[in-house]
């Protein structure tokens, strides 16, 4: 039947009149969101603190000066978090569902809350159902509406049901049907409870706590470290305001504020990054996992083939031949039009797409006008078949059914002979890479059909053979996983033949054994394990099968990525540590299971996802290290000179601490974000998921290097102060030096095994201008008097800068000679 649905100005009439369909949401102001974060953050507090405490003092220009760092730094991580927001919210919008509509006499693919009151929705085996309708066509249809009734089993509907109407929210489990929209938003009867599809309890991942954890342990220290020095400094000078001062100048120094906003911005700015490569992450924190996919489970069609499924090769079993498509012409069979038969009327399966395209070309006299459908059996069974019955014009009924070989064959009376005679036949199609289905038919002149089609008796017709070619490119798509030391199965519905046989010609490494569902469910869990260790080809899957290999492979310490597109891969695409549905003939229930959407269903979009996985995860790290590393000078620098009884205790105001921290924040979140990827990453195994992010080794360097800076900065300190130079000339060239080391150390810690020579190369425009603004700004603190009174710095000698370059310069650049040993060590 033709539809013409709504025009354009029934469109905008029915919305204005009705609203959209999305439910009513509360207006908030993000602005104000985010402020109120800021607010509560330990260095806002302590920065008005130290503010307050200058303007009783009576020291304004100071007390400005902390108000303009407020201002900055609010400023910086609005800045920052918006744009995370607006990246995590357009993805949103990316992966919001879809839903077809007639309108204007065309079907059409729109967001589903662009639907309106008395639109004509067409909805297929997967979708979601996007807002309550009455049913005007159904066939072979059945949903679920467990989220409504609790009840789990699915509910066949059609025109001439009790109560034809379909719900929103519900999931489609099998055939199609149209219907027109009679409810939405708020107004459905989802709506009504107050339930929404979107609301997942999200829970912090593995990385999340222990960067939550680390900072909460920071505070804890710093304020226990602020107590003490305050009371220090009070005991010496008995003058309270000065000692709080000192205090809340270690604890500015100690909180390690930049690693949270440099997390989020990493994984929001990931996910953006990701959609750019044609991957829309749900959630923007799947990025952390990605780095350490180490088994992708893919379908075969659609994902490793072309997903065409062409009809190439016809066997009747009544003439005993076969006709080769590739050798010859086509000609029209009696096992043809039974598979036409036994297909949908509106078919949205290719292989029924084939079907019904031959059947076009070659029927003598087309009489599917006249046809009418008495009644139809939806997929089902293990292996699946389906079976249609029809009355055609002249008033002859057919039976027809298609589908698995073993399911059709099952009810069928064949002699031993017959049976080797037709596996032969499929076993010939099979081991060249070819689909095959069985068709039957059964005796149309029985008056009462039985409850299910697994009842029937059957007459085997023949056999349907489909090719669908590989996706070009694809063996080289495998090979970069298997370079990155990324195991790929297939996991897929056909023959075991046929799964060896495309195997073979697309370049996976299977060693030709193959295990089939069955197989998979009679194995006990031990010996489960075991096998999806050796076995790279599942064939004859479904889904309780898939879900057991993807449990087998997490139980033995993988981190696994599962690709799906249908109805039945969800609960696979759910257990998965990444779930991977398909952007175009995905079904709506597989992407909402899924954490990760491929766009234009291209797996090697999944090479590039991982790669940029990897990258975040070494450029977090580095961004990470770096923070600790330049932070340990800081405290020292501020602690050392009075633990030590220095003559000069107060080298460090808070004014100096805030300057520090105000260009750090944007060399952690903003320029280790946009490094890019190593080179030898994608030639490295994935990493565990059990590795802790802030592993031994690692940390001790970072405190090294912290250490080493410390040294080199408080000895040049000391010395000068030996000298007989005053405190703020001291202060002077320990400042100058402290910017100039974390100048260096941006460089060096680029890469942790690559000289800084290789690196300097690295392509990221935005390095030169934050350690150019850095350098500017120390230039001026050094040579404009305004500047350096506010700092409490004096005019130095070049000589004294150059002293402090060269400590500077050897105090980070002495793990350069570390690198070199691991990279000789490597090599050998």
């Amino acid at each position: 039947m033709e539809y013409q649905g709504l025009n354009d100005q029934q469109v905008a009439a029915n919305r204005a009149a009705f609203g959209e369909n999305q439910p009513e949401e509360r207006f908030q102001l993000p602005i104000w969101g985010i402020l109120l974060e800021i607010v509560k953050e330990p260095l806002f507090i302590i920065l008005l603190v130290a503010s307050t405490v200058y303007f009783v003092l009576g020291e304004t220009t100071e007390g400005i000066i902390m108000l303009v760092a407020i201002g900055l730094i609010s400023g910086i991580s609005i800045f920052q978090e918006n744009k995370s927001r607006n990246a995590v919210n357009a993805l949103k919008k990316l992966s919001s569902p879809k839903a077809q509509v007639y309108r204007n006499g065309r079907l059409t693919t729109i967001p589903t809350e662009e639907i309106v009151i008395k639109d004509l929705i067409l909805v297929e085996d997967g979708d979601l159902i996007p807002a309550d309708a009455k049913i005007i066509e159904a066939h072979d249809f059945s949903v679920n509406e467990s989220m409504l009734t609790g009840e789990s089993l699915s509910v066949s509907k059609d025109q001439f049901s009790e109560f034809p109407l379909i719900f929103h929210g519900a999931m489609v489990d099998s055939g199609n049907c149209v219907a027109e929209v009679v409810a939405i938003g708020r107004n459905t009867a989802l709506g009504k409870i107050g339930t929404s599809l979107e609301e997942i309890e999200q829970t912090k991942t593995p990385l999340q706590t222990q960067i939550k954890n680390f900072v909460r342990n920071m505070v804890s220290f710093g304020a226990v470290a602020f107590l003490l020095v305050w009371g220090i400094n009070y005991l010496h000078s008995h003058d309270v305001l000065n000692s709080l001062l000192a205090g809340l100048t270690l604890a500015m120094s100690i909180l390690p504020e930049e690693i949270p906003v440099a997390f989020s911005t990493f994984m929001a700015l990931g996910a953006y990054r990701l959609y750019k490569s044609q991957v829309i992450a749900r959630s923007p924190y799947t990025v952390e996992t990605l780095g350490s996919a180490s088994v992708i489970c893919t379908d075969k069609t659609g994902t490793l083939t072309e997903n065409h499924m062409e009809l190439r090769a016809v066997y009747d079993f009544t003439t005993d031949l076969t006709q080769d498509f590739t050798k010859e012409t086509p000609g029209f069979s009696q096992t043809l039009n039974y598979a036409l038969w036994a297909s949908e009327i509106l078919p949205f399966d290719p292989m029924e797409k084939s079907i019904h395209g031959f059947y076009n070309s070659l029927v003598p006299v087309d009489e599917r006008s006249d046809a009418k459908l008495l009644h139809e059996y939806p997929l089902g069974g293990k292996p699946p078949i389906m079976t249609h019955i029809f009355q055609l014009g002249n008033g002859q009924k057919i039976i027809a059914v298609k589908g698995s070989v073993e399911g059709v064959l099952r009810q069928c009376s064949l002699a031993d002979p017959d049976l080797k005679k037709i596996m032969d036949i499929v076993d010939s199609f099979t081991s060249i890479g070819y689909r095959v289905l069985a068709v039957g038919k059964a005796d149309s002149g029985r008056e009462e059909y039985p409850k299910t089609q697994q009842e029937f008796d059957f007459e085997f017709l023949g056999l349907l053979a489909f090719y669908d070619p590989p996706k070009k490119g694809i063996d080289g798509v495998l090979e970069s996983f298997y370079k990155a030391g990324i195991n790929v199965k297939m996991i897929t519905g056909d023959y075991p033949q046929t799964a060896s046989a495309i195997a073979n010609q697309i370049g996976l490494q299977s060693k030709g054994k193959v295990l089939t569902g069955e197989e998979v469910l009679a194995f006990d869990q031990a010996e489960l394990q075991q096998k999806v260790k050796e076995t790279q080809v599942f064939a004859r899957m479904f889904p309780e099968a898939k879900l057991r290999i993807v449990e087998a492979l997490k139980q033995n310490g993988e981190v696994v990525a599962m690709t799906g597109d249908g109805v039945n891969d969800g609960p696979a695409l759910k257990a998965a540590h990444i779930g991977i549905a398909m952007g175009k003939r995905g079904s709506e229930v597989a992407k909402s299971a899924a954490a990760l959407v491929l766009m234009d269903d291209d797996l090697g979009h999944m090479v590039e996802a991982v790669a940029l996985g990897r990258k975040i995860y070494e450029n977090l790290k580095k961004a990470i290290q770096y923070i600790l590393s330049i932070h340990i000078p800081i405290i020292l620098v501020v602690l050392m000179p009075l633990v030590l009884g220095w003559e000069y205790t107060l080298i460090f105001t808070p004014v100096h601490v805030i300057f520090l921290e105000l260009i750090m924040g944007p060399t952690c979140s903003i320029v280790f974000e946009n490094e890019p990827i190593e080179p030898n990453s994608m030639n490295n195994p994935p990493r565990k998921m059990s590795e802790t992010f802030f592993s031994m080794p690692e940390l001790s360097i970072s405190v090294l290097q912290g250490l080493t800076i410390t040294a080199g900065t408080l000895g040049l300190g000391y010395y000068l102060m030996l000298s007989g130079e005053s405190i703020e000339t001291v202060r002077t060239i320990i400042f100058t030096t402290l910017v100039l080391s974390n100048v260096f150390l941006t460089l060096a810690n680029r890469s942790f095994y690559y000289a800084v020579f290789k690196t300097i190369q690295y392509p990221n425009r935005l390095m030169p201008v934050i350690l150019g603004i850095s350098l500017l700004l120390l230039v001026l603190m050094l040579t404009v008097p305004g500047i350096q009174s506010l700092f409490s710095f004096e005019p130095v000698t070049m000589s004294s800068v150059g002293l402090a370059l060269v400590t500077a310069f050897v105090s980070v650049f002495w793990i350069e000679i570390w690198k070199a040993w691991r990279r000789r060590n490597k090599e050998k």
